[in-house]
C-alpha cells in the first residue's frame, strides 16, 4: 500500500506546474515592433532620406544663376573706366545655357568693345555644346547618378531591413527555447523533489533502504544544478531581446519578466513556397544594388566616351537697348555678338584611357555580380535542404520522445508492482528529459531555419 502512494506521487509529480496564465508577447507582434521603433528601421528610413537629398542636391546644378559685377578705375581725378553688369544664367536638362544681362559701361579710357550706349545694353541668347557636351556632360551625369543612387535606397533600405529580420527572429525563438528548458528543468526538480520526499518517507517506514534516499537526494541536486544553468541561460537570452525592444520616443525597453514567448509548438504559420522563394531572389536586395551600381558605372563610362569629341561651343545672343525691342530683332543681322570655340587633343589618350577604365569596370562588376547571384541561390538551395532535413528530424525525434516517454509509463508500471528499481525510473526519466530538451532545440532551429531561408530568399519583414 505505501508503495502505491509513493507511485502515486512519482506519477502526479510530473505534471505541468504551470497552469497559471501570462501574458504572451507574439512573434508577430514582437517583429512589428521592432520593425516599427528598433534604431535599424529608424536608420532603413534615413538612407531613403539620403538618396532624396543626392538627387535634390544635383538638381542644385541646374538652378538659375544671378551675378553680378562692378568695376572701377579712377586716378589723378580721371574716371578711367567704370563697368557694371548683371545677368542670369539658366542651365537646362538639354544642355543649353540660357543666359541674359545688361552692361552699364563709361569712362575717358574705356576699352572701345566695351562701350554701350549710355542708357545700358541688354542682351539674351544661349550658349549649345554641338561636340563634346552635346548628349551627356557632368552636370547631366551627376543628376543621372544621384537618381540611380536614390532608387538603390530602396534595395539598401530592404537590406538592412532583412538582416534586422534574421537577428531580431533569431532572439526571439532563442529567448523562447530558454523559457521552454527552464520550465522543464523547473518540471524536472518539483519532480524530483516529490521523489525525494516520497523515498524519505518510505525510508522511514521501513520500505526502502538508506541508499535510495541518497541518489533521490543526488538527483533533486543535480536537477536544481541543470536549472540555475537554465535560469542563467534565459537572463542572457531576455538581455539579448532587449537589445530589440525601442519604445516610439527612441528609448529601450526591458522586458517584464511575466511575459512569455509564443509557443514553439506553434508552426501553423511556417510554410514555404520553395519555388516561389527561387524566383524572388532574382530581386535579391544585394542583386539590385549590383544592377544599381553598374547602371551608375555605364553613365561613367557615356560621359567618358563623350570626352573623345571634341570641344566645339557656339554662343549667341541678341543685343537691345530696351526689352521690347527682342521681339524686333533679326538673327544674325544686326545688333548680335555670337562666338565658336573649337579645341581638341591630338591623340585622345586621356579620353580613351578614361574610357576603356570604365568599361573595365563594369566588366569586373558584372563578374561580380554574376558570382554574388551564383552564391546567393547556392546559399537559398543549402538553407531549403536544411528547412527539408530539420523537419525530417522533428518528425523522427518526435516519435522518439514519445517511445522514451512510454517507456518511462512502463518501468513506472513494473515499479509499481515492485519489478523495477529507484535507479531505473530515474535513469528512464533523464531520457525523457533529454529528450525533450532536444526536441525542444530542433523546434528552435526550426524556427530560425524559417527565418534564414527567407533571409537567403532576399525576403524580410514582408
Amino acid at each position: 500500500m505505501k508503495r502505491l502512494l509513493f507511485t502515486f506521487l512519482l506519477i502526479s509529480g510530473s505534471m505541468s506546474l504551470h497552469g497559471q496564465t501570462a501574458d504572451t508577447l507574439s512573434f508577430e507582434t514582437y517583429l512589428e515592433w521592432v520593425k516599427a521603433y528598433h534604431p535599424i528601421s529608424a536608420q532603413a528610413d534615413i538612407v531613403l532620406t539620403m538618396g532624396d537629398m543626392e538627387v535634390r542636391t544635383a538638381r542644385g546644378n541646374f538652378d538659375p544663376l544671378l551675378f553680378g559685377n562692378l568695376d572701377k578705375k579712377s586716378y589723378d581725378e580721371k574716371t578711367y573706366y567704370e563697368k557694371r553688369e548683371a545677368g542670369i544664367s539658366i542651365p537646362t536638362w538639354a544642355g543649353i545655357e540660357l543666359n541674359g544681362a545688361f552692361e552699364q559701361n563709361s569712362g575717358q579710357y574705356l576699352n572701345p568693345e566695351n562701350s554701350v550706349p549710355s542708357g545700358g545694353l541688354f542682351s539674351a541668347g544661349a550658349s549649345v555644346n554641338l561636340g563634346q557636351g552635346l548628349i551627356l556632360d557632368d552636370r547631366r551625369a551627376g543628376l543621372r547618378k544621384a537618381q540611380i543612387y536614390q532608387q538603390s535606397t530602396e534595395s539598401e533600405r530592404k537590406n538592412l531591413l532583412n538582416e534586422l529580420y534574421l537577428q531580431a527572429s533569431s532572439a526571439y525563438w532563442n529567448w523562447s527555447l530558454a523559457h521552454a528548458n527552464k520550465a522543464l528543468q523547473a518540471e524536472g526538480v518539483a519532480l524530483a523533489r516529490t521523489r525525494f520526499e516520497a523515498v524519505k518517507i518510505s525510508y522511514e517506514q521501513g520500505d526502502f533502504p538508506a541508499i535510495d534516499t541518497v541518489e533521490a537526494s543526488s538527483q533533486l541536486l543535480n536537477r536544481e544544478y541543470y536549472l540555475q544553468e537554465a535560469e542563467n541561460e534565459l537572463f542572457v537570452r531576455t538581455q539579448e531581446l532587449n537589445n530589440f525592444l525601442w519604445d516610439e520616443t527612441g528609448n529601450p525597453i526591458a522586458l517584464d519578466q511575466g511575459i512569455l514567448p509564443e509557443d514553439l509548438y506553434s508552426d501553423q504559420l511556417l510554410i514555404l513556397n520553395e519555388e516561389e522563394l527561387r524566383v524572388m531572389i532574382s530581386d535579391h536586395p544585394e542583386l539590385m544594388l549590383a544592377d544599381f551600381e553598374l547602371a551608375s558605372l555605364d553613365v561613367d563610362r557615356r560621359l567618358k566616351a563623350q570626352q573623345i569629341l571634341p570641344v566645339v561651343k557656339l554662343k549667341y545672343n541678341f543685343l537691345t537697348e530696351s526689352l521690347n525691342q527682342f521681339d524686333q530683332a533679326n538673327f544674325f543681322e544686326n545688333d548680335y555678338k555670337w562666338g565658336l570655340t573649337v579645341y581638341t587633343p591630338l591623340m585622345w589618350r586621356k579620353a580613351r584611357g578614361g574610357m576603356r577604365l570604365a568599361e573595365a569596370k563594369i566588366n569586373f562588376k558584372q563578374n561580380s555580380r554574376q558570382l554574388k547571384e551564383l552564391q546567393l541561390r547556392t546559399k537559398l538551395e543549402n538553407e531549403l535542404n536544411g528547412w527539408t532535413v530539420i523537419n525530417s528530424q522533428i518528425s523522427t525525434y518526435t516519435r522518439n520522445v514519445e517511445a522514451l516517454e512510454m517507456l518511462l509509463q512502463g518501468e513506472l508500471r513494473k515499479f509499481q508492482i515492485g519489478e523495477s528499481s529507484l535507479f531505473l525510473v530515474n535513469t528512464r526519466e533523464v531520457s525523457v528529459f533529454s529528450s525533450r530538451i532536444t526536441l525542444n532545440e530542433l523546434l528552435t532551429k526550426r524556427k530560425i531555419s524559417f527565418a534564414k531561408t527567407r533571409y537567403a530568399a532576399g525576403v524580410g519583414f514582408e
